[in-house]
């Protein structure tokens, strides 16, 4: 099984799920096995939606600024916690394939494995509530008509990405590509390196 096969059915699912309460305040559960690809998948993908709704919650003109505050906040930890997992999902495919040998003619893919995933992730949350929009009644004008057509590009780029991470796991794994992963240095968390933060200790 080509390993995009495997993922988009788990952010499907995780998506659903959400949608289930469709609250950011809702309780992950989690149905695949812990320290499991599946599991690491599905949380990957909660919180992409987690904060997908968070960024919606924020653009409103009305909102508290307290509340603005605290939600921009929480999407800070959030991008951090996103961060992560892509690192931890890279370091599964370095895990895989540690004992293949690259080519001599190897080269180094633009971005790893793991960023592309996380550009399906948000690609999946992008087509299901674009399907939403397609749907949504009472629209003015042609708005649906307008978000088909956004949505069937959507859907090709699905395919297309799709077909990109599973070549680029091909080549990694033939050795016609290697895999050499840098640690994201996110400086603005960090007490010791965002001037603002350190500047006040």
């Amino acid at each position: 099984m080509q390993f995009t096969a495997l993922a988009f059915p788990i952010f499907e699912k995780s998506i659903t799920d959400y949608h289930k309460w469709d609250n950011v305040a809702a309780i992950i559960h989690n149905p695949y096995p812990e320290k499991s690809i599946e599991y690491y998948l599905y949380l990957k993908n909660w919180i992409d939606t987690v904060q997908w709704h968070l960024e919606d919650i924020i653009r409103d003109t009305g909102i508290d600024p307290v509340k603005a505050l605290e939600i921009k906040r929480r999407i800070d930890k959030s991008n951090q916690d996103r961060t992560d997992l892509v690192e931890l999902i890279d370091s599964y495919f370095l895990e895989k394939y540690r004992n293949t040998r690259p080519s001599e003619k190897a080269t180094l893919n633009t971005e790893s494995p793991a960023w592309a995933i996380d550009r399906l992730s948000i690609l999946a949350l992008k087509i299901f509530h674009m399907q939403k929009e397609v749907e949504r009644h009472g629209t003015a004008g042609d708005h649906n008509d307008l978000c088909r057509n956004k949505l069937n590009i959507l859907l090709e780029q699905r395919q297309d990405l799709s077909s990109a991470i599973d070549q680029l796991l091909e080549d990694i794994e033939s050795g016609k590509k290697y895999m050499k992963v840098y640690k994201q240095m996110k400086m603005y968390n960090d007490p010791d390196l965002n001037p603002v933060l350190y500047g006040k200790k």
